[in-house]
């Protein structure tokens, strides 16, 4: 490997912005609800985050999942169900719908995502900072005391007694030096969506044929009835129509047609731009990722208008803010969980919360996707999100400690905010206790994820 070139900068004395007794890095769905737990007695608690708004992946177009098992219970509840509620009172949200590929959806309207999400965590008390990067940290041997942020107002550090990294990529870990993995046993990962927005769609033409003539309008595990019962709903299918489209010279990156209805008359969210080799974590090739996306998007419009019935009159109003990114980072914790503790519905005596969404890996490399079921739901336990090596820190969403193919079912948002319940819980009970997060009885966290309205396996709970 060539030797990068380098520079010395001058050493300097950084101002603290801020001191806080829990600091939450990232404001997505992980970190909305982590910020609101951890405030839920009068700590000064503050959230902070690189964009100029906060909502994370539920602004970028796409349903959350997960809030339903396979046996169509509701197995998430709590802090992200009182947001999904919040969401509703201003008609932003829909029920949480039974579908059986992706066990639910939840529509969210991602602008009201945003504004809500403000509005609960300063109701809560939370201290908001936007427009702020994570650049490194301060620690003490094994000890995490705080984040180095930069911004406009240049280099700047925030003290906290716990943090909580909630940036999905395991920032805050990665630079304190906490043991990581990224990809599978190759390094490839899930690839990226660009998603995007049509409006003007006859979406009843659209459900109506695939209802009527499921034989000319193939879709995958989802019956031709449930199209004829719902007025928002996904597809994911149409590969016949496919067919025809690349016979026709089209260049599809995918092979399935994934269409979202969101909750105003005639918008759909498409999810079909596929960008293989995307690392995450590199400025260069998420640049190079908005940019391949971007064509993509152009070609899949052209085709959603000249072969999908109901696109024809249809048109572009608005892209994702940014990439919608499936996998970076993962910690290793104290304990790594396995695709064997998903499939055989594993109980965990620190369970702190209780998912359902099956192995859903889209490959990195080709257009394909590979959805395995358990049959039931399974544990997410404590010590996945507790990382190794560092004290005072906690990691909630898709990068907690878990293998490749693990990851690829509990990094849907659901499941990500009841991480950010249980670790925005733990933090705050920590310093109440008096000890590091990693030492916490785990006992007092499940007794108050119950108390306060989570969900957790009764015969453990």
């Amino acid at each position: 490997m060539a030797s990068v070139k380098t520079i010395s900068e001058p050493a300097r004395e950084t101002p603290v912005r801020m001191e806080v007794d829990v600091l939450v890095v990232g404001g997505g769905p992980a970190g909305i609800i982590a910020a609101q737990a951890a405030a839920a007695d009068g700590l000064n608690v503050a959230l902070i985050d690189n964009r100029s708004f906060i909502g994370g992946n539920m602004t970028i177009g796409l349903p959350i999942l997960g809030f339903l098992g396979q046996k169509g219970n509701q197995i998430i509840k709590g802090l992200p169900q009182k947001f999904i509620d919040k969401l509703k009172e201003v008609d932003a949200a829909s029920e949480h719908r039974p579908c059986p590929l992706h066990m639910s959806l939840t529509l969210v309207e991602p602008e009201a995502v945003k504004n809500v999400g403000l509005k609960v965590l300063a109701e809560a008390g939370v201290k908001v900072l936007l427009y702020v990067f994570c650049a490194g940290v301060v620690k003490e041997g094994n000890e995490l005391k705080g984040v180095i942020i930069e911004s406009k107002s240049g280099r700047e550090v925030i003290l906290a007694k716990a943090i909580i990294d909630c940036t999905g990529d395991a920032d805050v870990a990665y630079k304190a030096g906490v043991p990581t993995e990224q990809g599978n046993d190759v390094g490839g990962a899930q690839p990226p969506t660009l998603m995007f927005c049509m409006g003007g769609v006859d979406t009843e033409k659209l459900r109506m044929s695939i209802a009527e003539e499921p034989r000319t309008y193939l879709t995958d595990f989802i019956p031709a009835e449930y199209f004829g019962q719902n007025n928002q709903f996904i597809v994911v299918g149409l590969r016949s129509v496919m067919e025809k489209a690349r016979q026709a010279g089209y260049h599809l990156p995918v092979e399935r047609t994934i269409l979202i209805t969101g909750l105003r008359e005639g918008e759909v969210w498409v999810n079909m731009s596929r960008i293989n080799g995307v690392d995450g974590t590199n400025p260069e090739s998420l640049t190079y990722g908005e940019i391949e996306g971007r064509k993509q998007v152009e070609e899949i419009e052209r085709y959603l208008k000249d072969f999908v019935p109901g696109f024809e009159n249809a048109m572009f109003t608005k892209m994702a803010p940014f990439l919608g990114i499936r996998e970076t980072r993962r910690i290793v914790g104290q304990y790594v969980m396995t695709a064997d503790d998903i499939l055989n519905c594993r109980r965990f005596d620190d369970s702190i919360a209780v998912a359902s969404y099956p192995l859903d890996i889209h490959h990195p490399e080709g257009g394909g996707c590979t959805l395995t079921w358990c049959g039931d739901s399974y544990d997410i336990p404590y010590r996945t999100l507790v990382p190794q090596k560092v004290e005072n820190l906690l990691v909630a969403g898709r990068s907690i400690s878990t293998t490749h193919e693990a990851m690829s079912a509990i990094r849907v948002m659901a499941p990500c905010m009841a991480m950010g319940e249980a670790a925005g819980r733990a933090a705050k009970l920590a310093i109440r206790n008096n000890v590091k997060p990693s030492q916490l009885e785990v006992n007092l966290i499940r007794e108050e994820l119950v108390n306060t309205g989570a969900y957790l396996h009764k015969e453990e709970a």
